[in-house]
């Protein structure tokens, strides 16, 4: 069921977009060789606790840590551990908060140290991705729309979306009744309306879209085992155009 907001809801969705968002913030620039992903994950906990929000991830279906932190192939979903970040590697991190009944979701790709320049364009691209996607959110636009520039961006650089995960509604639920797909065609899909909220979440691969899901029940990477970056947003559809939930 499509639940569209109030301008009150809309600002307690702020309140903890902003607190996600400065979690990720501060959790990516800690990205650095050497650190343990266990680390990450207690450093963004911390941040979460100090801003009185609350993990939305740990505990969700059984998910066992406080955010998600993938690496390299792995494009969403990697549970944090023992794992030491290494030079070179590009790193996602997931980020979900609840704070006064409302939550925040929002993710970023981080260099770990010196990047290839095929790894730092497969970020900026994946970012120009999420960018281009926000800006077709508007009163009466299409889903097909904010997909398209997904889609599109990405191809033109020769990458491929995944499609097998999708971006979603979000409010009071960490996933509402919304499927933000990175692919489709403009001028199709659901006509965006005032009041709706949801997350755009581009995730990029350098090779196919197929994904593969490891042993443990979570890690989802390519099949081809190429990288990937995931990024993502939280946005609502205002009267004019749309507000970033998870801006800074």
């Amino acid at each position: 069921m499509l639940i569209l907001k109030s301008a009150s809801e809309i600002a307690y969705l702020k309140a903890a977009g902003r607190i996600a968002a400065e979690t990720l913030k501060k959790t990516g620039e800690a990205v650095k060789p050497g650190i343990k992903t266990s680390e990450l994950d207690r450093f963004a906990n911390s941040l979460i606790e100090k801003a009185g929000a609350v993990s939305a991830f740990k505990g969700y279906r059984g998910y066992p840590a406080n955010i998600c932190i993938s690496i390299n192939e792995e494009v969403v979903h990697g549970i944090p551990s023992d794992r030491k970040i290494k030079e070179g590697d590009i790193v996602s991190l997931d980020v979900g908060v609840i704070k006064d009944g409302f939550f925040g979701d929002v993710a970023g790709t981080f260099p770990a140290g010196e990047i290839s320049s095929e790894a730092e364009k497969l970020l900026r691209t994946a970012e120009e991705c999420l960018e281009d996607s926000i800006a077709q959110v508007k009163p009466d636009a299409r889903m097909g729309d904010v997909a398209w520039a997904v889609q599109s961006k990405a191809e033109q650089n020769g990458y491929s979306v995944v499609r097998d995960f999708t971006g979603h509604g979000i409010g009071r639920s960490l996933h509402e009744d919304l499927q933000v797909p990175n692919f489709g065609k403009p001028g199709t899909g659901v006509r965006l309306r005032e009041g709706m909220t949801f997350c755009i979440e581009p995730m990029l691969n350098a090779g196919v879209y197929n994904v593969v899901v490891k042993s443990d029940g979570w890690t989802v990477t390519t099949k081809d085992k190429k990288l990937s970056a995931h990024f993502e947003a939280a946005v609502a559809v205002v009267k004019g155009g749309v507000d970033v939930l998870t801006a800074l």
